[in-house]
């Protein structure tokens, strides 16, 4: 069993002790006959106990001296005898009162609360007075107690109390209540099942007390609320509990035990007869009394006491009481790292694993280090023996190394965010070492998870790939290993292996992956994509061609010229459905794909292909609608003896007019189809359209004056001969649109004039209504010439005088003689460097 203390007696008295206290170097033991004795106790130069007895007052106190406490700061000592409490003077010889709290009268028990500040300590006191609590304060000026609170009152006499901050616990002999100084009493729990233990109460912290309940010490916060982590299971009920940090010593019948919350039972003192008291000096000194005899408890001093823990691999406790050691902060931190390496390693040899991959964290150990505890998990690593693991053991204990590996990845991206914004002024070649380090360090990490992962939960490997630092050789030999071809891909993408990616889904022929694998790869790596798109758009065309046409902005990005002749030369059959989507779903304005839409269009239409009649449907509709072709590139491909509806539409898109006309009358015989067309440059107002008309009716009435392009053409019959009904109907029916003069030129000579009287009407009305609209135009015109003359005028002839009394409204300052100035139509000026303020 571990030594932490040991007890030394120290004096036997022949009178009945009542209580005891001590400060610094000093004991006070108070009598049931009311003496109250002061000791001396220091260490000699051998190592032993020097006790003188400094003062020995026999008339301190007519009855039993219940209760001592010192506040060696201000020299005072406070005393419960015949119920009632006093303060006296510790410093004087027969330790003089020097106030007596009088509303105390009929008090059982008192409690002095310790309130740390940042520079100085304060003196609370609560005292038991039958039913009530009073609660005071020490006034270091005034030299006296003084009412902190109203009193609170009980439901019976408290056997026990205690004190933190603004809750008050107090234990009667059935039940723990804690009471906030502001607030409602707050029950905890009984003291025991059968109410027959005395409660007892130790303040923990400044916010947490330790209760006795039966064999057991608990932990309960201020706020009443038990801390069901934190137990102390005794050999047997507590006479009395002290906290020596970190150490609970608990009074039993003839010895005393020392235990923690963590650790268990630590020591058991024994040979301590009837031993009924306990109060704490400082730090490791501690004495006990029983009714007739004391003993000191002394702490074995740290380091020793560190060693034997060490050895006996207790390294919890050990840092706990590194914690408290007085030594240089270099000392303590390297010891303590050195503790907790060794608790790290023992908890995983204990097959703790999470409890020591906790420790490994808080130790920043190494990765690699802690990866080499586990068999198979680095390169080149020398075996451990992994059947020293049970199946059960080795999943917990790579679940366990996840769990750490993933907070240290954390910890890492953290820690690099904080150095970025710190290292931006830092030297190049710094940064350039400083990145292959972590490189490296995230490598180990990523890949030793990817190998817990494939062997514990291999649902989190694709996760894990798709942002990874992996090592390739080493995460392909892995996934490779156990076969998960689809992960390997996620790697291989990762990493920029796209050849060896797509090659793989090749031999697999998985075509769905590779179209979106081809998908994702961009611009960049247009010639592998275009290389192993080749297999899917041979053997699943409407699929593979969504590698180049979808919705998605890496598809829409790559050059299209570049993939256009890729199909015209390996794959012309999907050249047209690539160009639609192109054109109508990208809207792609480039003639080159405009032209190449309608070769391909035409090259369908003319062959024997049973799309033909679609295709052509689909050339005329685009001819007509399409803005971005080149009329006379393409013409040059379109045949002068067929497709001569398309050649018309080009024609006419470059301004030859007459052309269509002559292939519409001549080469089709469709003259209504001509006549549509005239209405149609007309109704879109194209330059020169009237003249159209004319051309349309000169043809009619010599139908060879236009046909010299139509050599190889086979001219219709039906508009062979002149029409010249038709003509001269088109003449009246149009006259409002054609220009008349023109018209009137290319009649023959010997019409009758009669023939054309309607359109020498139309076409005088015509005129005449023109120069009229133009002559009340012009009224119009002059008339607000006038105005704006007259207007001018008026404004001109109005005038402002700016003297050196006038101020401009928008800045207060006056006018100066160089100042440009601003004038609203209401009269307001201002300077002009205020007219964009003025409101």
């Amino acid at each position: 069993m571990h030594e932490s203390y040991r007890a030394t007696s120290l004096l036997k008295h022949n009178g009945q002790i009542e209580c005891i206290s001590s400060y610094n170097d000093n004991l006070l033991v108070g009598t049931r006959q009311g003496h109250l004795l002061m000791y001396n106790i220091v260490n000699t130069a051998d190592d032993k106990l020097d006790i003188q007895l400094m003062r020995y007052n026999k008339t301190f106190s007519k009855k039993p001296i219940l209760q001592l406490e010192v506040i060696p700061e201000y020299n005072i000592l406070i005393s419960l005898t015949d119920n009632i409490v006093q303060v006296h003077n510790i410093s004087a010889f027969n330790f003089p009162i020097i106030e007596v709290l009088s509303k105390t009268k009929g008090a059982t028990l008192f409690i002095v609360d310790v309130v740390q500040g940042v520079s100085t300590k304060s003196y609370n006191i609560c005292i038991v007075v039958k039913r009530k609590l009073q609660l005071y304060f020490w006034d270091s000026m005034k030299q006296t107690f003084t009412k902190l609170h109203d009193d609170i009152n009980l439901i019976e006499v408290p056997k026990t109390i205690g004190w933190c901050q603004g809750t008050v616990c107090v234990g009667y002999k059935g039940e723990y209540i804690c009471y906030e100084l502001n607030g409602k009493p707050k029950p905890l729990f009984p003291t025991s099942s059968n109410r027959t233990t005395d409660p007892c109460i130790v303040k923990y912290s400044e916010t947490t007390f330790a209760l006795l309940r039966e064999d057991q010490t608990v932990l309960v916060n201020d706020q009443g609320d038990a801390e069901i982590t934190k137990l102390i299971k005794w050999s047997d009920v507590p006479i009395s509990i002290i906290w020596d940090k970190p150490y609970f010593l608990a009074v039993l019948a003839d010895s005393i035990d020392v235990q923690t919350f963590d650790d268990g039972l630590i020591q058991t003192i024994g040979d301590l007869p009837k031993v009924r008291f306990i109060c704490k000096s400082k730090q490791g000194l501690l004495y006990t009394a029983s009714i007739s005899q004391v003993w000191v408890l002394q702490a074995v001093d740290i380091p020793t006491q560190r060693k034997a823990l060490l050895e006996n691999k207790q390294f919890k406790l050990a840092l706990k009481l590194t914690a408290i050691y007085d030594e240089t902060k270099e000392e303590k931190t390297e010891i303590i790292n050195h503790i907790q390496t060794l608790l790290a390693y023992d908890l995983f040899s204990k097959k703790r694993f999470r409890e020591s991959m906790k420790e490994f964290i808080k130790l920043r150990t190494n990765p690699s280090d802690v990866i080499r505890l586990f068999p198979d998990l680095l390169p080149n690593q020398i075996e451990n023996n992994e059947s020293s693991f049970t199946e059960r053991e080795w999943e917990d204990g790579i679940q366990a190394l996840v769990e750490y590996l993933t907070d240290v990845r954390l910890q890492y991206h953290v820690q690099e965010q904080e150095k970025d914004k710190k290292a931006e002024n830092k030297n190049a070649n710094m940064n350039d070492q400083a990145d292959k380090a972590n490189q490296q360090f995230l490598q180990i990490i990523d890949t030793t998870l990817l190998k817990c992962y494939i062997r514990t939960n291999d649902a989190l490997v694709a996760p894990l790939l798709r942002s990874n630092h992996c090592h390739l050789a080493e995460a392909e030999k892995t996934l490779k290993k156990y076969n998960k071809d689809n992960e390997l891909i996620i790697l291989y993408e990762t990493k920029n292996q796209h050849r060896r990616a797509l090659e793989l889904l090749q031999s697999k022929g998985n075509v769905e992956k590779t179209v979106k694998y081809l998908q994702r790869l961009g611009t960049k790596h247009i010639g592998l994509i275009l290389e192993f798109a080749d297999w899917v758009l041979s053997g699943f065309p409407e699929e593979a061609l969504k590698i180049f046409t979808d919705d998605l902005s890496e598809v829409e990005n790559l050059p299209r010229p570049r993939v256009l002749d890729y199909l015209l030369r390996s794959h012309p059959n999907l050249v047209i459905p690539y160009l639609e989507y192109v054109v109508h779903t990208w809207a792609d304005s480039n003639p080159l794909f405009h032209n190449a839409l309608i070769h391909k269009y035409r090259e369908t239409s003319m062959s024997s292909d049973p799309g033909a009649r679609i295709a052509k449907k689909k050339l005329l509709e685009f001819l007509v609608t399409s803005k971005y072709y080149k009329p006379d590139v393409v013409l040059v491909h379109f045949p002068a003896e067929s497709l001569l509806d398309e050649r018309a539409i080009i024609l006419g898109k470059i301004g030859q007019h007459e052309q269509v006309l002559v292939i519409y009358v001549r080469a089709m015989g469709d003259v209504d189809k001509a006549v549509n067309y005239c209405n149609t440059l007309y109704d879109n107002k194209v330059p020169g359209c009237e003249n159209v008309y004319v051309s349309l009716i000169k043809l009619l009435l010599d139908p060879n004056s236009l046909t010299s392009d139509l050599s190889d053409v086979t001219l219709s019959p039906k508009t062979a001969q002149p029409d010249v009904d038709t003509a001269l109907q088109l003449l009246e029916t149009y006259a409002f649109r054609v220009n008349s003069l023109n018209c009137l030129n290319i009649l023959p000579d010997n019409l009758p004039i009669s023939r054309i009287s309607r359109f020498l009407q139309i076409a005088l009305h015509e005129s005449i209504k023109e120069r009229r609209r133009m002559q009340l135009l012009k009224g119009l015109l002059y008339a607000e010439h006038l105005q704006c003359r007259e207007l001018r005028l008026r404004l001109e002839s109005q005038s402002t005088l700016i003297t050196n009394l006038n101020i401009c409204p928008v800045c207060k300052k006056r006018f100066s003689n160089q100042s440009a100035l601003v004038r609203y139509t209401n009269g307001d000026v201002v300077h002009y460097s205020c007219q964009d303020r003025k409101m």
